[in-house]
């Protein structure tokens, strides 16, 4: 039988999570645009009506919003979604218009752009780094002690004792890269390369799909072998090595994203499986009914989503203003005008359709409705 999680933890989670990450994404375009001395006409934590807030000594309105879904940093001149410079711009005086955003040097505005994503990941590095340090790092030898009768692996011919040394030609160093490698590509065909008694072999799988229920009743269809290591330990490590294992980590959970979202895409996938605000309320309350540990496990890998899904380059998106610097890197001055209107305006559109579709898609996975 699934667990229940209490109404109130789901909003509680939902903001715990999102509202923190969306501001630490914005206070990463402030912090780099103060750093090129750009003002900030105001950053707010939160959306809408303001609460409270004061101004400081550089003229930033710092405030307190209604919604506390997220947050936002006005630069000054920055007044429409395509940055584009209006006429109130125009006249300012030369001293205060260099100050403002759209005066700075194209690679200025992509770094101060840039700034928010990779923010986003600094908080999930941070996150697995601080995770190593506290609990070390698992080591599995990748030799198989375990083949599940019936399963691919013994279809396969893969036998206990069996060391693996490749996958589909990339090099295995730890049993955990296997299955890393397996979940996201269930029914697909590929090639281990194993060790046996001194002999290499190549052996063909097909990967077999298993669909996994968790304690809430979500369920999930992965790839897997029908095989397990015995011979696991914990290495402790030090703080370099912490923060080298933090950025593998964060990069390997980018690759996960990108074959996902490539499965999707071609069909490999179902729509089904896109999630939206709904679907982490869900997942926010749950993590966080477990304790805090899995709660900010799962903050880094939402930070990750959220650094991801923004430098996809689709306008309105912060991928989108920098694929608009790249072409005027590229053709040596920007888009005119009227074409950046046209693609934000095809962006915007683009990403509420998406929103929209995302969140009928949660609701209607709900177990209110039967799913």
């Amino acid at each position: 039988m699934s667990e229940t999680v209490p109404l109130w933890m789901y909003a509680v989670g939902f903001l715990l999570l999102l509202g923190p990450l969306v501001t630490v994404h914005e206070l990463g375009h402030y912090l780099v645009g103060r750093w090129f001395n750009v003002k900030a006409d105001a950053f707010s934590v939160g959306f809408g009506k303001e609460i409270a807030g004061f101004t400081d000594k550089r003229g930033t309105r710092w405030k307190l919003s209604v919604l506390p879904l997220g947050g936002y940093v006005q630069f000054a001149g920055d007044m429409n979604p395509a940055s584009q410079p209006s006429e109130e711009w125009l006249a300012l005086p030369e001293e205060e218009r260099a100050r403002t955003f759209p005066a700075q040097a194209m690679w200025k505005r992509a770094l101060i752009v840039l700034a928010g994503p990779m923010t986003n990941f600094l908080v999930a590095i941070l996150i697995f780094a601080s995770f190593n340090m506290a609990y070390g790092k698992p080591v599995f030898p990748p030799v198989i002690d375990l083949v599940s009768e019936g399963s691919a692996a013994a279809e396969a011919g893969l036998r206990i004792g069996d060391r693996i040394v490749a996958f589909d030609g990339e090099k295995i160093e730890d049993f955990r890269e296997v299955a890393d490698k397996v979940g996201p590509h269930p029914g697909e065909r590929v090639t281990l390369t194993v060790n046996r008694a001194g002999e290499q072999l190549q052996l063909p799988v097909e990967i077999g799909t298993a669909v996994e229920v968790d304690r809430f009743g979500n369920k999930y269809r992965i790839g897997q072998l029908g095989i397990g290591s015995n011979h696991g330990s914990v290495a402790p490590v030090n703080p370099l090595e912490a923060m080298t294992l933090a950025v593998t980590q964060t990069g390997e959970t980018v690759d996960l994203m990108v074959t996902g979202l490539w499965q999707i895409i071609t069909g490999r996938r179902s729509l089904q499986e896109l999630g939206g605000p709904v679907k982490i309320a869900k997942f926010s309350g749950e993590q966080l009914s477990l304790g805090w540990v899995n709660f900010v496990q799962f903050a880094a890998l939402v930070s990750i989503n959220l650094a991801f899904i923004n430098l996809l380059p689709i306008p309105a998106l912060d991928g989108g203003h920098l694929a608009f610097y790249a072409a005027e890197a590229v053709r040596r001055k920007p888009l005119g005008p009227r074409s950046q209107e046209w693609a934000f305006r095809t962006g915007i559109a683009f990403v509420l359709a998406l929103m929209l579709f995302v969140t009928i898609n949660d609701v209607a996975s709900l177990s209110l409705f039967g799913s």
